[in-house]
C-alpha cells in the first residue's frame, strides 16, 4: 500500500483521515465570496457541501467533481431535486434543470442553497455539522449531518454519512424527484456518489447486490448493500438504518458511473411541519474488486462498527 499525499488545510474544507492517512476532503462552505471557488456556480445552481476527492487507502480517487456530462454532480453529497410545499415546482437542491410534468427538463430559477451554520464536532476522523437549506432567505429545512472515516482492513475503509432533515418551514413539505413528476426510472434525490468515468479503453464499472447483477437488474430496487466496482477499486454502499434499506438504489454505469439512495422513487416523501427524516449510508471504499462473499462480510462489519 502506498502512502497518500499529505493534504494541506484549505479554507472552507475539512480533511478526513483514516488512521494517519488523508482519505477525503469535505468542502463544507458554500458562502465564500469568490464565485470561482464556490461548490457550484449559479449556472448550475444548488450550492451544497461535498466530498472530493475521496481516495482508497492505496491512493485511487473514486469521486468526480463537476464532470462535463453533469456539471452539477459534486463527488459525494446530499442532493434533492424537488422540495415543495404549497408552490410547485419545488426548490431544486440538486442543480441543473428541473423536470416538470408534461414539459420535461426545464431551466428554472428555483435553485436552493445548503449553508453550513456550525459544527457540533470536528475531528480528523469525522464531524457533526448543522446546515440550513434555504431559497432566497427562506429556510425550508435544517440538517444535522454526521460524517466519519473508519478503518476496516489494510485495503478498505468506511465513510459513514448520516443526514437528518427537519422541516422548519412552518408548513407541510414533501420531497419529490423527476420520477414522481412524470419521468419513469429517474427517482434520484438524496445521498449521491458520482464515481469517476472509466478511461477510453476501460469497460463501464460492474454493479451487483447480493441477489442481482447489472444496472437494469439493480436500478430502482432495494437491497441491504450494493457494489460498484471499477478496474482497481470497489465502492460498497450499505443502508445503515431501516429507512435507508427500504429506499431503492438509483444506479448508473453506462451513461456515467453513479449511485444514490432514493428518497422519492415512486411517490413523494412527506415532511410534515416540524417533522424529521433520517438516512444513513455507509460506503466501504476498497482497493481492488470485491466479490459477493467479501462484500457481504464487509457490509456486516461496516454497518455495525
Amino acid at each position: 500500500m502506498r502512502s497518500l499525499p499529505r493534504v494541506s488545510p484549505v479554507a472552507g474544507a475539512t480533511v478526513l483521515h483514516c488512521d494517519d492517512l488523508a482519505v477525503a476532503t469535505y468542502t463544507h462552505r458554500t458562502d465564500r465570496p469568490d464565485r470561482a471557488a464556490m461548490p457550484v456556480a449559479s449556472v448550475t445552481g444548488a450550492a451544497r457541501p461535498y466530498l472530493h476527492p475521496v481516495r482508497t487507502l492505496g491512493g485511487v480517487t473514486v469521486t468526480e467533481l463537476r464532470p462535463s456530462d453533469h456539471p452539477h454532480h459534486l463527488g459525494v453529497s446530499m442532493a434533492v431535486p424537488d422540495v415543495a410545499g404549497t408552490t410547485f415546482p419545488g426548490v431544486n437542491f440538486w442543480g441543473g434543470r428541473t423536470y416538470v410534468r408534461d414539459l420535461g427538463p426545464v431551466e428554472l430559477d428555483n435553485h436552493g442553497t445548503q449553508e453550513h451554520t456550525g459544527w457540533l464536532l470536528r475531528d480528523p476522523d469525522g464531524c457533526v455539522q448543522e446546515l440550513s437549506w434555504s431559497r432566497r432567505g427562506r429556510e425550508l429545512l435544517r440538517e444535522r449531518r454526521t460524517i466519519s472515516a473508519l478503518a476496516l482492513t489494510d485495503r478498505a475503509w468506511a465513510l459513514d454519512f448520516t443526514s437528518a432533515l427537519t422541516n422548519v418551514s412552518g408548513e407541510d413539505l414533501s420531497v419529490g424527484s423527476p420520477a414522481t413528476n412524470g419521468r419513469p426510472g429517474a427517482g434520484y434525490g438524496g445521498f449521491f456518489w458520482r464515481a469517476p468515468r472509466p478511461g477510453p479503453d476501460e469497460p463501464a464499472p460492474d454493479v451487483f447486490t447480493g441477489a442481482a447483477a447489472g444496472e437494469e437488474a439493480v436500478h430502482g430496487r432495494s437491497a441491504d448493500w450494493l457494489v460498484l466496482a471499477g478496474r482497481d477499486w470497489s465502492l460498497l454502499f450499505c443502508g445503515g438504518n431501516t429507512e435507508t434499506r427500504a429506499d431503492p438504489w438509483f444506479v448508473r454505469t453506462t451513461e456515467y458511473p453513479g449511485v444514490g439512495s432514493s428518497l422519492a422513487w415512486e411517490r413523494r416523501l412527506p415532511l410534515p411541519a416540524g417533522g424529521t427524516t433520517a438516512r444513513r449510508v455507509v460506503t466501504v471504499v476498497a482497493d481492488g474488486r470485491l466479490d459477493r462473499p467479501a462484500a457481504a462480510a464487509l457490509a456486516r462489519r461496516a454497518v455495525t462498527a
